[in-house]
């Protein structure tokens, strides 16, 4: 979904009060959720709680590397820059998948 073409269609019908308002809200609503998850303890994979933490996880945008580093359901290793994490990994005895914040999926590459 592209947002800019979403507000380009919608905010000219608005009243520019409204539209103001609208976008505070949505501001203030994303500043919340990232607060809430920055003291939120991630619930496990099994928990209730679970859809509730992927609603406001979403809503705060912590995506990609935002991501939490623990999150349900998945294990999580820190590693100095400079080593390697499989290896890391091998001395706990821990499959070198589910060590990466994002389980499953390769870490992208910054040049």
């Amino acid at each position: 979904m592209d947002w800019t073409s979403l507000f380009q269609t919608i905010l000219p019908y608005l009243p520019a009060q409204y539209a103001g308002d609208i976008v505070s809200i949505i501001t203030f609503l994303i500043a919340a959720a990232a607060l809430a998850l920055r003291f939120w303890k991630p619930p496990a994979s099994t928990s209730k709680l679970l859809p509730l933490f992927r609603i406001v996880s979403a809503v705060a945008q912590a995506r990609g590397w935002n991501t939490s580093a623990y999150q349900p359901g998945a294990k999580a290793i820190m590693v100095p820059v400079g080593s390697s994490r499989a290896e890391e990994a091998a001395k706990l005895g821990l499959d070198t998948v589910s060590t990466h914040p994002k389980a499953g999926e390769p870490p992208r590459r910054t040049e």
